[in-house]
């Protein structure tokens, strides 16, 4: 079982998340077709940490954004997918 500290609703089950896939930057506008088709279609899929987007559906119903290693799924941070820091 995977547990994730919501900020809003402590410890809970991953069952109750939705997960979004890995936040890769957007590139800009004018990009050319290749740099789009790897931003959409071709994810790192590697090992270590990667920084995750989770929407809490059974919850707080909000996106948050995860750093979880690949390897273990240890979660070292959990926070607003809005927050900056």
């Amino acid at each position: 079982m995977l547990l994730i500290q919501c900020p809003h609703c402590g410890d809970r089950n991953s069952d109750e998340f939705t997960f979004n896939g890995e936040i890769v930057p957007r590139p800009d506008a004018d990009a050319d077709p290749a740099t789009w088709r790897r931003y959409l279609y071709m994810k790192s899929n590697g090992d270590g940490w990667q920084t995750e987007r989770w929407f809490h559906v059974s919850g707080c119903r909000r996106f948050l954004r995860v750093e979880r290693n690949l390897d273990t799924n240890e979660i070292r941070d959990v926070r607003d997918y809005g927050d900056p820091s």
